[in-house]
């Protein structure tokens, strides 16, 4: 299991008036790493992996404790939770060496943009999120 490295640059418009990035800077920041991992690690030269559009169905974000504006960039690792037929969740961690701010995931849908509809994951997209599948463990 692998996980994607994304090293955030922190903006001045994302800090509030406490000097903290504010909750909804880190929707954008996740973002910004899934869309690397998605879009550009992803497809090899003349794959149409993750092009034909996709769409967020859920977000769940732990703020597990204030990052304060700085000028270095803040590192974003990013996994594979699951992958069903036609949805996969992402997991990130915001952290800063063993300093972890946040924790999320996203659960992403393909879609196909012409027939306005989800579709399926394909064989080539559910061969490069397995490279980076880590199931959850389940709490007992």
């Amino acid at each position: 299991m692998a996980r994607h490295i994304f090293h955030c640059p922190l903006r001045w418009s994302d800090m509030d008036a406490f000097g903290h990035i504010n909750n909804v800077s880190f929707l954008r920041y996740l973002e910004e790493a899934r869309i690397e991992f998605m879009w550009r690690l992803a497809p090899g030269e003349g794959s149409a992996s993750f092009t034909g559009g996709s769409v967020v169905a859920r977000h769940e974000i732990d703020y597990l404790r204030p990052l304060v504006h700085r000028h270095t960039p803040v590192a974003i690792e990013t996994w594979v939770t699951d992958i069903s037929a036609a949805s996969m969740t992402v997991a990130y961690e915001v952290k800063d060496g063993d300093v972890v701010y946040v924790r999320a995931s996203t659960v992403v849908v393909p879609y196909n943009l012409e027939a306005g509809r989800p579709r399926r994951i394909t064989r080539e997209e559910r061969s490069f999120l397995e490279d980076y599948l880590e199931k959850r463990a389940v709490a007992v």
